[in-house]
Order: C-alpha cells, then structure tokens, then sequence
C-alpha cells in the first residue's frame, strides 16, 4: 500500500488535549463508554426495527402503509448503525470486550460485515482520513469525483445531480459487491489486511446466509416475489441514502482538505501536520446544537470529536466539543463546524458540483500536499 507519515515527533497539540479530556472525565467521575441514554436508544431503535419487519411481513394494512414501512425500516437500519454498531465496533459501547463484539454484529444483520467495517473505518479511514489514493472512504471513482486529484470523466458535468441515486444504491452494492470483493482480494481498496481467523469466515458466511434468507426468501414466501422486490428496493434507497448523506457530511465538504498519494506509488506521502491536526483538517461537524439530529446520527455530527477520541462513545461528544474547540482556539486552529445540516449538505452537493468541472491541470505528481 502506498506509505504515509504523519509529524508526530512534536505533536504538542494532542498532548495538551488530551490532558485536558482526560481531565474532564476525572473531574466528573464519568466512564468514556456508553450510558443508559445509549443503551436506551438501542433498545428502542433494535425493537423499532423488528417491529416494522414483522408489521411488514404479517400485517394486513395497505400496499401504501407498508412501502412507507419499508422506508422507515431502511431509515431505522441505518440508525442503528450510527448509534449501536458504529460505538460497538470502536470499542466505545460497553466496558466489556464481548458486549461490542456482539453488538457489532449487529452490522452483519444489516447485511455487512463488521470485520472488514473496522478494517476500513477504524484502521484506514481514521488513519488517513481524505487521502486520495488510501481512504477507501472517498474512492468513488470514476463514478463520483470526491476530490481533485482524482481522475476527471465527462460524466462528472452532472454528477451533483446522479449522485443522490448512487448514494440510494451504497448499501445495495456494499451487502452483496463490496463485502466479497474484499473476502476474496483479501484487502481494502489498496490496503492488504490480515489473514481472517476460522472464527471470522464462519461468521462471514452464516451472517451472509442468514440475511439471504430473512430479507429474501422469507419475505418471498409470504408477500411474493414483486411486493419483495418493491419493499426490497425501497428500503435499501432509504438505508443507502440516510448512511452515504451522513458519513459524506463529515469530510466531503467545502471546508475541508484532502491530500493525495498515488495507489502505485512507492514513495512516502511526509506530512507536515501531526496526526491529530490532520484530523482537525479533514474533518467537519454539522447542526451541533441540534439534539434531534444528534440522537438519530450517533454523534456523527460532531466527527472531530469522533476522530480525535474514537474509543470514547458519542454520548459525551457535545460536552468534549467545547473542550476541542477551545484547545483549537489556543492553538490557532481552524474548527470547523456548519450550523445545520442543510448547510452543511449543501455544502457537500457545491463541491461535488465544483469537483465535475473540467479541471485545467491533467496530469498530477505522485504524491501532492495538503489540497483545499
């Protein structure tokens, strides 16, 4: 895989934050991990979602009920997935060791796998995160152009207006392309990644079969093959859509910086930042003073937080936020932070705009710098 190398012989300014954090949760006598506010959430959004699965599949109400239904089943999958799996599988839920790993697997009832999940998100994409050419996060090309040093396509003119169908589609081809890809090429877009223990290919083949057979052949057999494929469809546009929108917020916007190695390089991207900068750099919150948006996503509008302090649960990012924020302040650092969430999806559909205009420089060196 292409190397990266971050500065962090002087990281001054994680030292100092961290110090400060830590003293936070000392102070308060709190623990970093989940409390009954997330565990009561998960309660509510597990139950939420088998009710509406068998509401769909018993119930004797309308085509229309149900198809609304499906859609809301799409919108509570993936919010279980913001707020269960994705603290389960940092390590951030619980306390206790087998309580994530059980309710990581929560992602694989979604469809996905959540050991290729923490190879992809908690090793390369909180690595390197907006680093064309490593971050499977923003290598979407050549159907949408995340950044500019990435390759540019005609098609790319409108892909502000296509990219809300590939974003509805996201959870279909992860489930059944993206998932196999890397069982089988054994790696995560140019990250090779370790061997899978027996454990984790049995886990990889039942969790898969498992899905085959509760959100296809069984809802088959008792609503049919079309009003499946209907109920199918529109609960992967909803899931899809609601994940892509959400995890795009955090990176793909105008504010924040991307850099740029080549997938074959073999040479070593120096950055000048110290890891915890870069963060800083890459990442964005959005609608932080919204408790609504922020009980349904996770936290995941406060993603600086989450990059910086991945194994604390995100119950207690809006506390740490005014803790970061200040130490960014204290060390001349630009904090960025959109104040709603339509702005801040605007924000993502600019640049996607921006990024499909011809650029003017085609040819790009191997290994560029910090890119706006």
């Amino acid at each position: 895989m292409p190397k990266v190398t971050y500065n962090n012989k002087n990281a001054v300014f994680f030292k100092s934050l961290k110090i400060d954090v830590e003293n936070y949760f000392k102070s308060n006598n709190i623990s970093k991990t989940g409390n009954w506010s997330l565990y009561i959430k998960a309660i509510v959004l597990i139950a939420a979602a088998v009710s509406l699965y068998l509401f769909i599949l018993f119930s004797d109400a309308a085509a229309g009920w149900k198809i609304a239904s499906c859609a809301l089943f799409g919108v509570t999958l993936a919010c279980i997935g913001f707020n269960v799996m994705h603290d389960a599988c940092h390590g951030s839920y619980s306390s206790k060791k087998w309580v994530n790993e059980l309710l990581g697997l929560t992602l694989n009832a979604l469809g996905g796998n959540a050991f290729f999940w923490k190879q992809k998100h908690n090793i390369i994409h909180h690595t390197y995160t907006n680093i064309d050419g490593v971050d499977d996060d923003i290598a979407k090309s050549p159907f949408i152009r995340m950044c500019s040093t990435q390759k540019w396509v005609p098609a790319h003119k409108v892909q502000h207006i296509y990219l809300p169908f590939l974003y509805m589609l996201g959870s279909i081809f992860w489930i059944f392309a993206k998932d196999f890809e890397n069982y089988f090429s054994k790696k995560v877009y140019t990250t090779p990644i370790s061997n899978l223990s027996k454990k984790e290919h049995w886990i990889f083949w039942i969790s898969k079969s498992l899905y085959f057979v509760f959100y296809i052949i069984l809802p088959i057999v008792i609503v049919g093959f079309l009003p499946w494929l209907l109920g199918f469809v529109v609960m992967h546009f909803t899931m899809g859509f609601t994940l892509s929108i959400v995890f795009q917020l955090a990176h793909v916007v105008e504010e924040t910086e991307f850099a740029f190695i080549a997938e074959d390089s073999t040479d070593t991207l120096f950055l000048e930042s110290e890891w915890a900068v870069h963060q800083i750099k890459t990442t964005a919150n959005f609608s932080p003073d919204s408790k609504v948006i922020s009980w349904f996503v996770g936290g995941l509008n406060f993603q600086i937080e989450h990059h910086l302090f991945p194994r604390v649960s995100h119950v207690h990012y809006p506390a740490l936020s005014k803790i970061v924020e200040e130490k960014c302040k204290e060390f001349d650092l630009n904090y960025i932070s959109i104040p709603t969430m339509g702005q801040a999806i605007n924000s993502h559909f600019k640049l996607i705009k921006d990024l499909g205009q011809k650029p003017e420089i085609k040819n790009m060196h191997p290994v560029a710098a910090m890119t706006v």
